[in-house]
């Protein structure tokens, strides 16, 4: 090899070395990130729990939808209307 090639040569490495450094450096950069990331998500146990919550919520939601009918159900009764009529007038649709 000739002198100009031995120097390119050189400066190819050193620009690899620098390009490898800074992949290292992102590299721990993104690891690090990811490992506070996981820190702050729950663990897959609590996943069980969310969903305990959520049944416990929709129960609850439930039992206050059917008191709400039964309600509007004694309002028509009350009235001598349909149970649908009231429903209307409390802006409450059958999906409700």
């Amino acid at each position: 090899m000739n002198h100009h090639t031995d120097r390119k040569w050189v400066y190819i490495q050193s620009s690899l070395r620098a390009s490898i450094s800074k992949l290292e450096s992102q590299i721990a950069e993104t690891e690090s990130q990811l490992a506070e990331t996981r820190a702050k998500l729950k663990s897959p146990n609590d996943a069980s729990k969310t969903v305990q919550n959520h049944i416990r919520l929709l129960h609850s939601y439930n039992e206050i939808r059917d008191i709400g009918q039964g309600l509007l159900g004694l309002i028509a009764d009350a009235r001598g209307v349909r149970h649908i009529d009231v429903q209307r007038e409390f802006g409450v649709s059958a999906d409700d």
